[in-house]
């Protein structure tokens, strides 16, 4: 069974088009990276799924149910960690926690989910006074309540530093390896492709891509060579021919280092250029393309299609 699934979804303000027939299935025990730029339709796609947003066309699943007919069915088996999560500042972390495990019906502790967040210590200390990462990890430890079947976590890295936001990514991965499907968007790209199985990126309310992180790079096609050589002697020559192959957008020298942006089958293509022009070639390295790279190439090819 999928965890998710939309079907030609549609939403409409007045005169602005948020989402524009999106169709998307995460399968269940899925870790799945949801991307966009600001305005992509992000937010109004999650919560379509949390039933506080209507679609004007198409529909949404979560678990199974139907988001609008059965949201209270979707709510007891889900955790949800929102962008724009508010705290009750006169409650105490224990009670904040109590309040939602007794509405789930659950029977966790209280402390041993603050300390898988690591706030324990301040469990009672009314959250009024704690950071503003304090209460990410607060509010966190409450979507995991119950053992959800699904986690949505909006920007969950938000008001973390380095060590919170490593440690986010190690409960992650403990939750999908407990089984649970996470959906998890974010703007900090490094997270998602840490953790992430399936990336979707959205665009002008358009879902443009989704498939693995490696199959993105497959699809795009590119990669950069950085090839060291051992003497800049006639380099120009080796540098035209490189930039002149179908192959190649680009090629830089810096000192005795040369950087070829090319497709995957050019490397002998490459490496065959410093060969027939006397150029000896002492080492030479491939780099993936980032996740953040990708990105950027999806959401540029369709701002220069539209």
């Amino acid at each position: 069974m999928t965890a998710i699934e939309l079907d030609g979804l549609r939403k409409e303000y007045a005169d602005v088009v948020a989402l524009d027939g999106v169709d998307l299935t995460v399968e269940e025990g899925e870790v799945f990276g949801f991307l966009g730029p600001n305005g992509a339709g992000k937010s109004t796609t999650i919560n379509i799924l949390l039933d506080f947003v209507r679609p004007t066309a198409g529909s949404a699943t979560v678990l199974g149910h139907d988001v609008h007919e059965e949201s209270e069915a979707i709510r007891e088996r889900i955790g949800v960690l929102p962008e724009g999560y508010e705290v009750y500042e006169r409650l105490t972390g224990r009670e904040h926690m109590e309040f939602v495990i007794e509405s789930k019906d659950a029977d966790d502790d209280p402390k041993e989910l603050l300390e898988r967040v690591g706030v324990a210590d301040a469990i009672d200390r009314r959250a009024g006074g704690y950071s503003k990462g304090m209460k990410q990890r607060l509010v966190l430890a409450m979507a995991l309540v119950g053992e959800p079947d699904l986690l949505i976590l909006d920007e969950p890295t938000t008001g973390l530093d380095p060590n919170g936001a490593r440690e986010m990514r190690e409960l992650i991965r403990e939750e999908s390896e407990r089984g649970a499907t996470v959906f998890f968007s974010s703007h900090i790209l490094s997270q998602v492709e840490a953790v992430c199985d399936t990336v979707g990126i959205l665009q002008d309310g358009q879902l443009i891509a989704k498939d693995t992180v490696e199959g993105l790079r497959d699809a795009q096609g590119d990669m950069t060579m950085v090839v060291t050589v051992g003497d800049t002697d006639g380099i120009e020559g080796a540098l035209d021919e490189i930039r002149s192959l179908s192959s190649v957008s680009g090629a830089q020298l810096d000192t005795d280092r040369v950087t070829v942006n090319c497709e995957r089958d050019a490397k002998m293509s490459v490496l065959n250029a410093f060969e027939d022009n006397g150029i000896p070639v002492e080492d030479f390295e491939t780099q993936e393309a980032s996740l953040e790279d990708l990105f950027s190439s999806y959401t540029e090819q369709e701002e220069v299609t539209a």
